[in-house]
């Protein structure tokens, strides 16, 4: 057989994967053509879900039933946020209730790419407010725009294709065309890579993956999946779950970001000692280029072929093309699930204790320290006791830990844990995590503690909503650091953003608090939060932006990256060539112009 015809063979039983095969499942989506009437236009996460105050009882509130805390009174939660960032829950600050669509910038159209759209029979739309849904992310500055003023450029046009050769042929009209693409997954950007450069004269397109959305097969034999890049994390593991299996990757964002967005900005997720991150589980992927389509031409777990093209795709953050298709690692649903927690006398000995946790090689599923603003803010947010019972057990640990073990309450941490595996390897990874822990002045905290941490990530990202009402502006960012500058970095970034807050002037406390969220070997992610109100504070974003910006520096100064899994986007990009050279960028560069030298994938990340 000629080279070229064994090529396309191999081709065929990539795609195909050997339908012949007894333990490949070939599967048929059940997951909901559309999410965005459920989710907030100008915030986070879903409409029914928010914290707000209720004023009958003067006290704060959770609704909807989608997380634990739903639908319930949160006694000291108010208390909380009045004393620690400032917010006067008497004073709601007005904002918009939508943009008119009259108001919105008027699309650019380019009537021939449209009409060749339409006879493809692709799905497409050119209505305003589904143009500015995919305008933006989750940065402060998009949602503060989206609530306050108006974006200067949003999409043009919205297609949705609904397979990889549908996003073949809108990237080939497009080249045709020279029309801009943005493709856009879950929207949960946190680093403005989907936001439209205001200079761009060309019609720009939302290429908007969330309708692939299927696995198109599970094979068992090789434990792998082959998935379609639209696909919602809560999605595909519930999908998957239906065979027994996972991919156990669990971002804070898994209720609404996309297996493509993963890959486009190598993801991390909380159980990552395990199941690894995104880089780790990516067998194969398929993505379409302005030159065509890039893709290995077998499945191996490893291979030595000179430079790894997978690495020119993790990263790419939508500026070399669309991810289509992704063959995942997967692995059987672990037996045995369970939390627990430990409460440290302060963050130095958590830190060493999670180090040596390390050390030993020992990995539980989720390991992650809260420093004491966090702790307190924890409890803070504990619904009440409907049991007299649980409240008295709550009060004696509480005199436990502070009376009789001397624990001071402005200086205590605590660690969350998640172990999963067989019964028998999550009891010995707890007796011999808990034994370390002791070492360090650690005190098991009991595994209700653990589970309401760990489910606390899905709602934190709703108390930015809340501040905004009240005139505060707040949002996150991460980094990774080597062990022996984990300490110090917190301290630094800490300071440097109290002493930034004073020099700009704003009156109310500043809120600035971190966690480890993330182990390894040599180092650790580092997750900071940070929240002012904006009060005579004449431009909070710029403000805001500006006070961030010192503390990157701070963090790159103290020996800290860019970034560990939220990526590049617009927001960092300033800090690129300093992270791998001009050289590297100048490479970056060069991988760009030979495979998109229209500059079609034009969002403007990484670099310019």
């Amino acid at each position: 057989m000629p080279v070229n015809e064994r090529l396309q063979t191999i081709k065929r039983h990539l795609t195909a994967n050997s339908t012949d095969n007894q333990n490949v499942i070939h599967t048929k989506s059940t997951i909901p053509k559309c999410r965005q009437e459920l989710l907030k236009w100008n915030g986070w996460g879903y409409k029914d879900s928010k914290f707000s105050l209720n004023d009958k009882i003067n006290q704060i509130e959770f609704s909807g039933d989608r997380y634990p805390i739903g639908n319930k009174v949160l006694p000291n939660f108010k208390a909380w946020v009045e004393n620690i960032i400032g917010i006067d829950l008497n004073a709601p600050s007005p904002s918009q209730p939508g943009i008119k669509n009259e108001d919105l910038p008027k699309p650019i159209i380019n009537e021939k790419f449209v009409e060749e759209i339409k006879q493809l029979g692709i799905d497409y739309t050119l209505d305003p407010q589904d143009r500015l849904f995919r305008a933006h992310g989750h940065t402060m500055r998009e949602i503060f725009i989206l609530r306050e003023s108006n974006f200067e450029r949003i999409p043009d046009i919205v297609i949705w294709p609904r397979c990889h050769d549908d996003v073949a042929s809108i990237v080939r009209l497009a080249v045709e065309q020279n029309v801009a693409i943005i493709p856009f997954g879950g929207g949960t950007s946190v680093s403005g890579a989907v936001e439209c450069p205001p200079t761009e004269q060309r019609m720009i397109v939302s290429l908007d993956t969330s309708q692939m959305n299927r696995i198109l097969w599970v094979n068992k034999d090789n434990n792998t999946a082959l998935v379609e890049a639209g696909i919602i994390g809560q999605d595909l593991e519930r999908e998957l779950s239906k065979f027994g299996l996972c991919t156990g990757h669990e971002p804070d964002s898994c209720e609404f970001s996309s297996l493509g967005g993963w890959v486009a900005t190598r993801a991390s997720g909380m159980k990552k000692n395990i199941y690894g991150n995104i880089e780790d589980m990516l067998v194969h992927v398929k993505m379409v280029t302005p030159k065509g389509e890039i893709q290995k031409n077998c499945q191996v777990p490893r291979m030595s072929s000179g430079p790894d093209i997978h690495q020119f795709i993790l990263g790419s953050e939508g500026t070399l093309g669309v991810v289509t298709e992704v063959i995942i690692r997967v692995r059987p649903i672990p037996p045995c699930i369970k939390y627990g927690s430990i409460v440290f006398p302060s963050f130095e000995p958590g830190v060493d204790c999670l180090r040596e946790v390390v050390r030993q090689q020992l990995k539980p599923a989720s390991m992650r320290l809260m420093d004491n603003l966090q702790f307190t803010f924890g409890h803070a947010l504990k619904p009440e006791s409907t049991s007299v019972i649980s409240a008295l057990a709550d009060q004696l640990k509480k005199i436990y830990v502070t009376q009789i073990k001397g624990y001071d309450v402005h200086k205590m941490c605590v660690v969350t844990l998640l172990f999963e595996g067989t019964k028998s390897d999550v009891e010995n990874l707890e007796r011999r995590i808990y034994a370390i822990a002791a070492r360090y002045g650690g005190l098991p905290a009991g595994e209700d503690n653990g589970k309401r941490g760990y489910m606390l990530t899905y709602v934190i990202a709703y108390i930015r909503d809340l501040g905004l009402d009240y005139g505060v502006v707040s949002e996150s960012f991460e980094t990774s650091v080597p062990w022996d500058r984990v300490i110090d970095l917190c301290r630094n970034v800490k300071d440097r953003i109290q002493r930034e807050v004073r020099s700009h002037g704003i009156q109310s406390p500043a809120f600035a608090s971190c966690r480890v969220t993330q182990s390894y070997d040599v180092g650790a992610c580092v997750y900071f939060y940070f929240a002012f109100g904006y009060q005579g504070v004449a431009d909070p974003v710029h403000t805001y932006e500006s006070i961030e910006a010192a503390a990157r520096d701070e963090i790159i100064a103290s020996g800290g990256s860019i970034s560990h899994h939220h990526g590049v986007g617009k927001l960092r990009k300033r800090w690129l060539p300093e992270t791998v050279s001009d050289v590297g960028v100048n490479m970056l560069k060069a991988v760009k112009q030979s495979v998109d030298p229209l500059n079609i994938f034009a969002n403007g990340n990484l670099f310019e």
